[in-house]
C-alpha cells in the first residue's frame, strides 16, 4: 500500500475514533485498516494510537501526525482540482450550515441564487439551533451568530446583530412601555429556550435583570408569534421580527439599554486551498449578507 493510502486510512480512523468505522468510510475491511496503520507505525518509529477495547487515541505523536497529513491530504486534493479544473470552476456539492430561523430568512435566499448561477452545483444544509462541528459533519461552510472561539479557520465578518425586548403596541397600550430594563419584572414575559436561552438578560452598562418568564417556548417563531398576539414581552434576535416591525405588529423597547450587538460570521475550513465551490459561495454571501439592513 502506498504511503498516500495508508495517511489517507491514518486520518480517517483518527476523525472516527475507530478503525471499524473507518473502514467503513472507506470501503475496507476492518483488518486492512489496522495493517496500514500499523505499517505507518514502522516507517514512522512511533505510535500513532493508545488502543483499548473501547477506544483508540492519538499518542502525542500521532496528533502532531495527524496535523500534518491532513495540510499534505489538502494540498495534494487542491493540485488534483486544479490540474482537472475544478478549483476554478464550481462544481460537486456544497454543505452549509446556519442557525434555523437565520437559514431560512438569510442564508437560503442566497444559496438557490447561488445554485442558478452555477447549474451543475448541488446543494445541502443544515439549519439548526445547536453547534455544528464543521469538519466531523462535512459541512463546507458556515453562517455563524456570536463571537467565535479560536478554531483556525477562516472567518469573515459580514454584519451585527442586536438581541431586542419586543411586544405588540396593543400590550403596550394595556400595560405601559418598560423604560428600565428593571421594569421588566413588571411585565409578562415568553421566553425562548433555544441555544440563545438564559434566565439572565444583560444591558449595557453592565445592567442584569434575571427573568422569571410565565410562558416558555422551544422555539423563537412561538414566543413571537405570543408577542404578535399582545400577550407579553419577549426577547429575541433583531432579524427574526424584521417582517413583524415592518408591519407594526411589533415594537422595540428599551433600545437605549441594548447590549452592543453580536457579530456575524462566514466561516471555512479550508483557508487558501478552498476550492471553487466555497470562494464562489463565500463571495457571494457575504456581499448579499453585508447589503441586509437587518444586519448592519
Amino acid at each position: 500500500m502506498d504511503r498516500w493510502q495508508a495517511m489517507r486510512i491514518f486520518v480517517k480512523v483518527a476523525e472516527t475514533g475507530n478503525f471499524a468505522e473507518a473502514a467503513r468510510h472507506m470501503h475496507m475491511s476492518a483488518p486492512a485498516v489496522t495493517r496500514a496503520v500499523a505499517s505507518l507505525e514502522e516507517v514512522i518509529g512511533a505510535r500513532l494510537f493508545v488502543r483499548t477495547t473501547r477506544s483508540v487515541k492519538l499518542t502525542e505523536a500521532g496528533a502532531r501526525y495527524f496535523e500534518d497529513c491532513r495540510q499534505i491530504l489538502s494540498d495534494i486534493a487542491v493540485a488534483e482540482a486544479a490540474a482537472g479544473g475544478s478549483y476554478a470552476t464550481p462544481s460537486g456539492t456544497l454543505a452549509i450550515t446556519a442557525s434555523a430561523l437565520f437559514g431560512q430568512m438569510h442564508v437560503l435566499p442566497i444559496l438557490t441564487e447561488f445554485l442558478n448561477s452555477y447549474p451543475t452545483m448541488r446543494a445541502r444544509t443544515l439549519f439548526i439551533d445547536r453547534p455544528v462541528n464543521i469538519v466531523e459533519e462535512g459541512i463546507d461552510v458556515a453562517v455563524r451568530i456570536g463571537h467565535l472561539p479560536d478554531s483556525g479557520f477562516t472567518a469573515i465578518r459580514v454584519g451585527t446583530i442586536r438581541r431586542v425586548i419586543c411586544g405588540s403596541p396593543a400590550y403596550f397600550e394595556r400595560h405601559g412601555v418598560p423604560m428600565t430594563p428593571a421594569d421588566l419584572k413588571a411585565h409578562r414575559i415568553a421566553a425562548s429556550t433555544s441555544a440563545w436561552a438564559s434566565p439572565e438578560w444583560r444591558f449595557a452598562g453592565d445592567q442584569r435583570v434575571t427573568i422569571d418568564p410565565i410562558l416558555q417556548c422551544n422555539t423563537n417563531e412561538a414566543v413571537i408569534a405570543t408577542a404578535k398576539d399582545g400577550w407579553g414581552l419577549t426577547r429575541v434576535l433583531h432579524y427574526q421580527i424584521g417582517p413583524a416591525l415592518l408591519e407594526g405588529t411589533l415594537q422595540i423597547v428599551l433600545g437605549d439599554h441594548e447590549e452592543p450587538p453580536l457579530p456575524i460570521h462566514i466561516l471555512h475550513p479550508e483557508g487558501r486551498h478552498a476550492p471553487a465551490k466555497v470562494r464562489a459561495f463565500v463571495d457571494l454571501a457575504a456581499a448579499r449578507l453585508r447589503e441586509n439592513r437587518l444586519l448592519n
